[in-house]
C-alpha cells in the first residue's frame, strides 16, 4: 500500500515516516509550499528522507493557501472575531488538496505526524485524542468520514517524548528541531503588525457599563479575555468581553464578567454518528481544560451550554465536543453569552 506522507521539516512528520516504513508500506514524502513553510524547512524533510531512503516530493500550493486561509484569516479579524486559521488549513489544505493529490498520483493514504488516533469499528471512522499530553485531535474535528478512511496517524499511540528518541536513535536531522509557531504564517511578526497594513482599522469607543471611557486602537487589535494594552487606567483591572463590529467598540468589564456559559456554535461537523443532543466534555480553545456541556439545535447551529462558566469565550475560534476519548464534532463559535 503507498502512503503519502505530509512533512513539515519536523520531528513527528519524519518520524512518522519511518514508522509507516516499518510496518511494509510504500512510503514518500511531500512538503506543501506556502506562506510560512522556508528553504529550511525543506530541506529538513528532504534530508530525513535521503536517511530513510524514501522519495522526497514539493507541493506548492501558495496560491490556494492564500485565497483560503489568508483571505479567512483577515475576514474574521475584521468581523471582530479571533480565527483558529490551523483548523482551517487542516480541513482544506492538508487533508483536502494533499488528499486529492495524493489519490490523482495513485496512493491508497495519506498520512501526518498528527497526535491523534484513528479506529474504525462496522465500517465507521472513529477520531480519538492521542496518548501524548499535548494530543492533537482538537484541530482536526473537521474531518469527515471520506477522508478518516485514507488517513494515518502513526504518531497517535506514542509521545512526543518518544517520537524524539526514535528520531536521535535513527539520526533524523529534525530530532531536536523546535515545535511550529502558533501562526505558522507568521513566524517573526505579530498579528497585529501583518493586519496593520492590511485592515485599516479606525480607533473607536471603549465601552464599560454603558458609558464610553476611552478609544481603542481598531478593532482587530483585541481579543476576548485581552488585559494587556487596553491602556485605561481603572481601580480594578480590565478584560475584553466583547467586540462590537458594527459599533466599532471594545467593550470592557472586570475578570468576573467574562466568564459565559453558552456559546452558539456554526459551521458544525460530526465525525461519526452521535445524538448531538446530549451531553458532552467540550474544550473552547486547544489548551483550555475539558468541561461539562450539554447541546441543543438551533436551526443550524447547536447551543452549548456549560456546566460551569468559562472564561473568554471567543467567537471566531472552534468549540470541539469529545465523548470520553472519541472526538464528536464541533463548530465555530459565533456568539457568546
Amino acid at each position: 500500500m503507498r502512503v503519502l506522507v505530509g512533512m513539515s521539516g519536523g520531528v513527528d512528520s519524519s518520524t512518522a515516516c519511518y514508522l509507516l516504513k516499518e510496518k511494509g508500506f510504500d512510503i514518500e514524502g511531500v512538503t506543501m509550499l506556502f506562506r510560512g513553510v522556508d528553504r529550511e524547512d525543506i530541506e529538513f524533510a528532504k534530508k530525513s528522507c535521503d536517511i530513510l531512503g524514501i522519495k522526497h516530493n514539493v507541493l506548492n500550493f501558495e496560491k490556494e493557501y492564500e485565497e483560503i486561509i489568508i483571505k479567512n484569516f483577515i475576514e474574521e479579524y475584521r468581523s471582530g472575531r479571533t480565527p483558529n486559521p490551523c483548523v482551517i488549513c487542516n480541513e482544506s489544505i492538508k487533508f483536502g488538496l494533499l488528499m486529492e493529490e495524493a489519490k490523482r498520483r495513485g496512493f491508497d493514504y495519506i498520512a501526518t505526524g498528527h497526535y491523534a488516533i484513528i479506529e474504525e469499528k462496522d465500517g465507521i471512522f472513529y477520531l480519538k485524542r492521542g496518548i501524548d499530553k499535548n494530543e492533537q485531535s482538537y484541530f482536526l474535528y473537521r474531518l469527515k468520514q471520506e477522508q478518516l478512511k485514507y488517513i494515518l496517524f502513526p504518531c497517535g499511540n506514542y509521545t512526543k517524548e518518544k517520537i524524539r528518541e526514535i528520531a536521535k536513535r535513527l539520526g533524523l536531522p529534525t530530532a531536536n528541531r523546535k515545535k511550529s509557531q502558533d501562526v505558522c504564517f507568521l513566524p517573526e511578526m505579530d498579528y497585529r503588525e501583518f493586519l496593520k497594513g492590511i485592515l485599516k482599522d479606525k480607533p473607536g469607543p471603549i465601552i464599560k457599563d454603558g458609558k464610553v471611557i476611552g478609544e481603542h486602537k481598531g478593532i482587530s487589535n483585541y481579543t476576548y479575555g485581552q488585559r494587556k494594552g487596553i491602556g485605561i487606567s481603572y481601580k480594578k483591572p480590565l478584560y475584553v468581553i466583547k467586540i462590537s463590529p458594527e459599533e466599532n467598540a471594545i467593550y470592557v468589564g472586570e475578570r468576573k464578567e467574562g466568564f459565559k456559559k453558552h456559546a452558539i456554535i456554526r459551521d458544525i461537523n460530526i465525525i461519526s454518528p452521535f445524538d448531538i443532543e446530549d451531553s458532552f466534555l467540550a474544550k473552547s480553545r486547544y489548551k483550555s481544560e475539558f468541561s461539562k456541556a450539554t447541546c441543543r439545535r438551533i436551526g443550524d447551529r447547536v447551543e452549548v451550554e456549560f456546566e460551569k462558566p468559562q472564561w473568554a469565550l471567543t467567537p471566531g475560534q472552534s468549540l470541539v465536543l469529545f465523548k470520553d476519548d472519541y472526538v464528536i464534532g464541533g463548530g465555530i463559535i459565533e456568539e457568546v453569552r
